[in-house]
């Protein structure tokens, strides 16, 4: 990190090169005193005209107006141009680089073509006023454009440095919006894992209580059903904690390390598990009846996820809504243009000793998942009975790399 040592909160360089500037004027003003038209008198305006100088940086217009002022006084004393008059250049120069507005240099470089026309009309005669007129034209128009020049270029640099920062800033923030959205997808994650476990798990966990004494051995069954399920949310619960245990800080890299870390797991969660999901919930309880007509294509990992999630969460709703022993079918149509879910359950189940948890979020969470890819939901009660939930997920028309909308 380059430190940069300032004075009054100016950068140090550029101070000490105002000074020697001004210590320069002083100099050649006292040097040329006793010999100059005027004597100690304009030694005085040159000294005055060195001061003022010190703030040709940060007061270029007040500046040029206070040595624009000494010089016409020298003028009226008519004790012609001098060795210091340089410093009505540095003024000129001055106000056009560093001035506010732009008007400002061009109102001093008017000011400044007047003061040509004083300055030479102080000649004998006619050919010498056209001669010192055309050098001192041509000196001060050459400042004037310098300082254009390098006012331009100044401001350039600085609307570059300025778009660089904000590049700078707008990725930081992109970044930070990148970690809290893969955050919340991570946390819709922990939703699903929690609540369609612990469904599960009540549900068994109930219909173990109550067949302990009139049939142990669906008893243990149940509890088996238990203990496998709860191996199963812990794993994931671990395996999505360790995701934001090991993810960067907001700002740096952190949404890429979220997006690498939970990328390979989410992977594991695709349509080759649907079966065993399907006899979970079968063993849960209920009577699971799937289909699949077309054929299979080859999916992105995301979409896959949330085939999967749809499913589970249908599924999870009909268990705890249409109770034990209803039955349920899960159609999966593939076509060429989009991947169709439908999952019917009828409603004749048993209502659940005690009620599963719910996290108040799962047709919301379905939905958002589905608008990811641009696809459509609808879900409601049928006629003769029973709930519907129906997805339709358009297939990408050319296989690409994606962040997995988990």
């Amino acid at each position: 990190m380059t430190v940069r040592r300032t004075v009054f909160g100016r950068p140090l360089r550029g101070v000490a090169f105002d000074v020697a500037v001004a210590a320069l004027v002083v100099l050649v003003s006292l040097a040329a005193a006793a010999n100059q038209p005027g004597g100690w008198a304009a030694t005085a305006v040159g000294l005055g005209m060195a001061v003022a100088l010190l703030f040709r940086r940060t007061h270029p217009s007040a500046v040029t107006v206070a040595v624009a002022a000494l010089a016409l006084i020298q003028v009226i004393a008519r004790w012609g141009p001098l060795i210091y008059d340089v410093a009505v250049l540095i003024a000129l120069y001055s106000v056009v680089k560093y001035g506010r507005r732009l008007r400002d240099g061009v109102l001093a470089g008017a000011v400044a073509a007047v003061g040509v026309l004083l300055a030479a009309a102080q000649t004998p005669n006619v050919i010498q006023w056209w001669a010192t007129a055309l050098w001192y034209a041509l000196v001060t128009g050459a400042v004037w454009l310098v300082a254009l020049n390098v006012r331009t270029r100044r401001l350039y640099v600085l609307s570059l440095e300025e778009r660089a920062t904000t590049l700078e800033r707008e990725r930081e923030a992109e970044s930070r919006a990148a970690v809290a959205e893969e955050r919340t997808r991570i946390a819709r994650e922990l939703h699903d894992v929690v609540a369609h476990s612990m469904a599960v798990m009540i549900v068994q966990a109930d219909g173990a209580r109550f067949m302990l004494d009139r049939d142990p051995a669906q008893a243990r069954t149940a509890v088996k059903v238990v203990a496998d399920t709860g191996r199963q949310a812990l794993e994931e619960m671990r395996r999505l904690v360790g995701v934001l245990r090991d993810a960067g800080p907001a700002g740096s890299d952190g949404a890429d390390g979220l997006a690498v870390a939970a990328d390979p797991e989410h992977r594991r969660l695709a349509l080759a598990e649907l079966p065993d999901l399907l006899a979970r919930f079968d063993d849960a309880g209920l009577h699971v009846r799937s289909t699949v007509t077309g054929e299979p294509p080859a999916l992105p990992p995301g979409l896959e996820l949330t085939v999967y999630r749809v499913v589970q969460e249908a599924l999870t709703n009909a268990l705890k809504h249409a109770g034990v022993g209803a039955g349920v079918e899960v159609v999966l149509s593939y076509t060429a243009e989009a991947v169709v879910v439908r999952v019917v359950d009828d409603g004749r189940g048993r209502p659940l000793v005690s009620p599963a948890p719910s996290g108040g979020h799962g047709l919301l969470g379905m939905r958002e998942r589905v608008t990811v890819y641009d696809g459509s939901l609808t879900a409601g009660p049928r006629l003769t009975g029973g709930w519907q939930v129906e997805v339709r997920l358009p297939l990408p028309s050319e296989p690409a790399t994606e962040v997995i909308a988990a």
